[in-house]
């Protein structure tokens, strides 16, 4: 008689464990068939779990996911955001956290968003989980191609290009050059919206590209053809 309770009580913790189970499917049924952009993630940013629209907005497959760091698929656009999200987390702070982030998507078009991280854990005391959602709020077009074939550049955008290209900041080049800072400010504004570039660094990229600086040399020279 003493092994009826016994059993009775296996009997409702099997019960019990089959019915999270199914729960638990039914869940991840529901997880996958959310519209919304969804992951989640460890303490630290690391994709436990991602739906498939989720997955697409970063081109890949939800088990691609698993194991990235949620900041490295969206850049965060304010750097403080996410200081004062890991400061909060760190003092086990709960509270919804908002950044806002950029990211491209296939065909090269940027898109901006903000990324909700929600705290979340089956007691207060667990080290929380952060289920993540992302809204999407517009997308910029790729920046057109630049144009085919050897670029031509004056030999004063050459020489700044050159310079920038050895890590020169603005005011060097400007003494390098006999410039003020605001004359090498507009040949690099002229260069950049010329080439569609979207920074500095794709600047100098792409002058090696178009032959306007010459590969494989330190420091950076300029081609005999460019320099005439």
């Amino acid at each position: 008689m003493r092994g009826a309770p016994r059993r009775g009580k296996e009997a409702l913790v099997d019960q019990g464990r089959q019915e999270a189970v199914t729960w638990r499917n039914r869940a991840l049924l529901l997880f996958d068939r959310v519209a919304m952009p969804v992951a989640v993630c460890d303490v630290y940013g690391a994709v436990l779990l991602a739906n498939p629209a989720m997955a697409a907005e970063c081109g890949t497959t939800p088990g691609r996911l698993r194991g990235r760091d949620v900041l490295d698929l969206f850049s965060p656009r304010e750097a403080t955001q996410v200081e004062r999200i890991a400061e909060a987390l760190r003092l086990r702070r709960r509270s919804r956290y908002q950044v806002s982030v950029c990211w491209r998507v296939s065909g090269g078009a940027e898109r901006y968003g903000e990324l909700t991280a929600d705290p979340v854990s089956d007691a207060a005391e667990d080290t929380p989980a952060l289920l993540v959602m992302l809204r999407v709020d517009g997308e910029r077009a790729p920046s057109p191609a630049p144009p085919a074939g050897p670029a031509r550049v004056t030999p004063m955008e050459a020489r700044v290009l050159a310079l920038l290209a050895a890590g020169a900041t603005t005011a060097r080049a400007a003494r390098e050059t006999g410039l003020t800072t605001d004359g090498v400010t507009y040949h690099l504004r002229r260069l950049t919206a010329r080439w569609h570039a979207a920074n500095r660094t794709e600047l100098v990229a792409r002058a090696y590209a178009l032959g306007v600086l010459a590969p494989g040399v330190w420091p950076p020279e300029i081609p005999a053809a460019q320099a005439d």
